[in-house]
């Protein structure tokens, strides 16, 4: 049996991937003589501009896509030219983008070229999968490849500028934008913000391929009121900097040019125009020099928020730190007028101009304007084979396997398959929500993606079996921007009655259901997050037929399984995994690859349970843990009458085709004194018929604190590949660094005491020891 020993530091790099190190890029404009010479520029180009070309920068409208012809003659295109525009979002293509910055840099007075942005969430054209399933890979490295392939696409044709990533942490199933974020976790959170970031911006922001990066939304976002999104959020300092904050701070330390504020109040100011957020904490806290701009029309909607009229928000958001005004114009047709009655001031409109001035030096702008955008360049990059074949390695990484009895999969290579469900053929719906630079259909659909891999020497039978939802206006509802989810008009018995037909002349069934891609997103809150009933429907007449069915779940956030996870024999979480969406399911259900994923948020029994997350804290009644382990309840503890404590699936499950076997937790020392370093080993054994990889974790909970502490904490995790028989040592190194948080006084420190070390296969399954640190 071969053995092989790998540690990871925790105390200033947390998170190693057993591939590779994942390291911070050494950005050459943080130089000193850089800073001073783009400090000179800059100060000098102020010193020209009018107050209105000052503004003029502070303004981000979105363009729509308008022809090359129409760049300088559009309303747009005059407010270029009389310098009256910082930026645009929402054009797209090398061409259009040269049309529009010829514009800027050849009939504007002083020739300040924009920066031209979009939403490339998870990939431009070839998408990725949905953020939350690509949290589920916990691996670093394609995290960070993801975002470096978006950049170079996106770079080409000629972006240069992204609003992502979306760092917000949620414990709320039921809010859409779940989907877009990382999960619950503010540790996995962090990892993923800041190799994001590093993917985009690489070493040198004034390199071709390389984009400005935008954390978002700051902050606090994830946590608004029952799931509905744009909600209220409430919540204590301590909250937010133990649990929600991490994630954005991670962000600014690896450099991010640019914050995006959020929709929601924080202690009673909007973010938008909360001075304490975007001033006293980002920028005199953290140290952030970037710029920070609005989310859509974020000023503008502090007006209903009760704030006051637009010239009195737009002087709030300027005061508060905001330096761009995205779409609203309350900041160009407001702020010339607010400094003439001593609502703002003009070292204050310098500050902001200043600050975008600074990003567009960064990027190179200055020495070369059109130096984003090259169509030739663009013909070659973007939707490559090279790019596609990375994106189904990662749809591939994501995919977590939540059921297996009787090893049904991975799938025999022979055969009849009966491949059934409402998106088994649709191709728009592959890449999932906020995909707008997506050729969806180029997509590649679960039926291509068998038929193309595996026709050859399988049968594959195909049928829809249901529609979506029942509800034709909410199946309206669902398909959004585009994607259209097919809906057919036979009768629910017709469509059935073909499902069972075609599973009668199968070995197996391929169920694909769940969510359609909008079902999740922005604005795309639900109060129920189980499967629609026709699709519950289509499953239990799937059943009666007694052939072995595989479940490949659609989805963009977690849902309540319940009432559906004993009648498939397997479970996949597919999420929504991108352009290569048939060709990386096909790749899992076939044993091509071993999967490896890890949920990176709680999945509940039901809705009752929400919110649910595996870091909560212990009340002074918890129920004790026998009678947790058997979900039985116990008057006046900590339950409910009708169902267990316990989630249907914990945060970090994820089974395999092979079986890992964890050996106690060996420690270099019970009793650390200060500063030194604690070792934390397990053997993991690959114990089964398959080569494959687990995500070994590693927990920490402070056992007595001056506040009160989570039940667990993950504080690190290696991502290791074991062939068949193989062992592997997994050591990780604990210093006091990991045990800081910050305390009743927001003083971020560590306290000495008894602490349980906990190592395991998810954050329930752990091995247990108890260490004293003293200081």
């Amino acid at each position: 049996m071969k053995k092989l020993i790998v540690i990871a530091t925790l105390a200033l790099a947390p998170v190693v991937v057993a591939q590779e190190m994942v390291s911070k890029p050494v950005q050459s404009y943080q130089t000193a003589q850089y800073q001073a010479k783009k400090k000179a520029f800059v100060e000098n180009l102020l010193s020209k501009m009018t107050l209105d070309e000052k503004i003029g920068q502070l303004n981000l409208p979105s363009s729509g896509d308008f022809t090359t012809g129409l760049a300088q003659s559009s309303d747009i295109g005059k407010k270029i030219e009389q310098g009256f525009v910082g930026g645009l979002f929402n054009i797209k293509g090398a061409d259009k983008i040269r049309a529009v910055q010829k514009v800027a840099v050849e009939k504007s007075r002083l020739k300040i070229p924009l920066i031209f942005g979009m939403d490339v969430i998870h990939g431009y054209e070839t998408t990725f999968p949905i953020p939350l399933g690509l949290a589920a890979s916990w691996d670093m490295n394609l995290v960070q490849q993801s975002a470096r392939v978006a950049a170079k696409e996106a770079s080409s044709d000629g972006i240069n500028w992204t609003y992502s990533p979306m760092v917000d942490i949620s414990r709320e199933p039921r809010w859409g934008r779940v989907s877009e974020g990382s999960g619950e976790d503010p540790y996995l959170g962090s990892e993923i913000a800041k190799n994001m970031v590093y993917g985009y911006q690489g070493k040198d922001l004034s390199v071709g391929n390389t984009i400005l990066a935008c954390v978002k939304h700051f902050a606090l976002y994830g946590a608004g009121e029952s799931g509905r999104d744009y909600n209220t959020v409430d919540m204590s300092h301590v909250r937010m900097f133990n649990e929600y904050f991490p994630p954005y701070k991670a962000a600014v330390d690896a450099g991010v040019a640019s914050v995006m504020a959020s929709f929601n109040e924080v202690d009673g100011v909007p973010a938008t125009g909360n001075r304490w957020l975007q001033t006293e904490v980002l920028r005199n806290k953290w140290n952030f020099k970037g710029f920070v701009v609005t989310d859509y029309t974020g000023i503008n909607e502090m007006v209903d928020h009760g704030m006051g009229d637009l010239q009195q928000v737009s002087a709030l958001a300027l005061k508060a730190g905001i330096d761009m005004d995205m779409v609203g114009e309350g900041f160009l047709t407001t702020l010339k007028k607010s400094l003439s009655e001593g609502r703002v001031t003009q070292s204050e409109i310098d500050m902001a101009t200043k600050r975008i001035l600074e990003a567009k030096y960064d990027l190179g702008l200055f020495d070369d304007p059109y130096k984003y955008g090259d169509s030739k360049l663009a013909a070659k990059e973007v939707f490559s084979m090279e790019n596609r074949n990375i994106a189904r390695n990662a749809a591939a990484q994501s995919m977590v396997l939540m059921k297996n009895n009787n090893q049904v999969l991975p799938l025999k290579k022979s055969g009849t398959i009966a491949v059934i469900g409402p998106l088994v053929n649709n191709s728009l719906n592959m890449a999932g929500t906020w995909s707008v630079g997506a050729q969806h259909d180029k997509a590649v659909n679960l039926m291509q993606g068998l038929q193309t891999n595996y026709g050859k020497d399988i049968k594959f039978l195909s049928a829809k079996g249901a529609n979506i939802d029942y509800n034709e206006k909410l199946e309206d509802i669902y398909a959004a921007h585009g994607k259209k989810t097919d809906r057919d008009k036979r009768s629910k018995e017709e469509l059935l009655k073909e499902a069972v037909d075609i599973a009668n002349k199968a070995d197996v069934v391929v169920l694909a259901i769940g969510e359609s891609a909008e079902m999740s997103g922005e604005s795309s809150s639900r109060t129920e997050i189980t499967i629609p009933q026709s699709q519950i429907d289509l499953l239990n007449e799937l059943k009666k037929t007694g052939k072995p069915i595989v479940m490949v779940l659609f989805t963009g956030r977690p849902l309540a399984l319940t009432n559906v996870k004993d009648a498939p024999d397997a479970i996949l979480n597919a999420w929504f995994s991108g352009s290569e969406a048939g060709n990386a399911i096909a790749d899992v259900l076939f044993g091509k690859v071993n999967p490896s994923g890890k949920l990176p948020m709680t999945f509940p029994r039901s809705l009752g349970q929400v919110p649910i997350y595996y870091n909560a804290k212990n009340t002074g009644r918890p129920l004790d843990q026998a009678l947790v382990d058997k979900c039985e309840y116990q008057r006046f503890r900590s339950n409910y009458m009708d169902e267990c404590n316990t989630p249907l699936y914990p945060f970090g499950y994820g089974i395999s085709y092979t079986k890992f076997n964890y050996s106690d937790i060996t420690i270099s020392n019970v009793n650390p004194k200060a500063n030194q370093t604690v070792q934390a080993s397990v053997t993991i054994t690959n114990a089964g018929s398959y080569d494959g990889a687990e995500v070994v974790q590693l927990y920490i909970r402070d056992m007595v604190g001056s506040i009160t502490r989570p039940v667990k904490e993950l504080k690190g995790f290696q991502k290791i590949f074991l062939k068949k028989g193989e062992s592997k040592k997994v050591t990780f190194d604990i210093t006091p660094e990991n045990l800081k948080f910050y305390n009743g006084d927001l003083k971020y420190d560590w306290e000495p005491g008894e602490f349980d070390i906990m190592i395991g296969t998810n954050s329930e399954e752990v091995k247990h020891v108890k260490i004293n640190w003293s200081k």
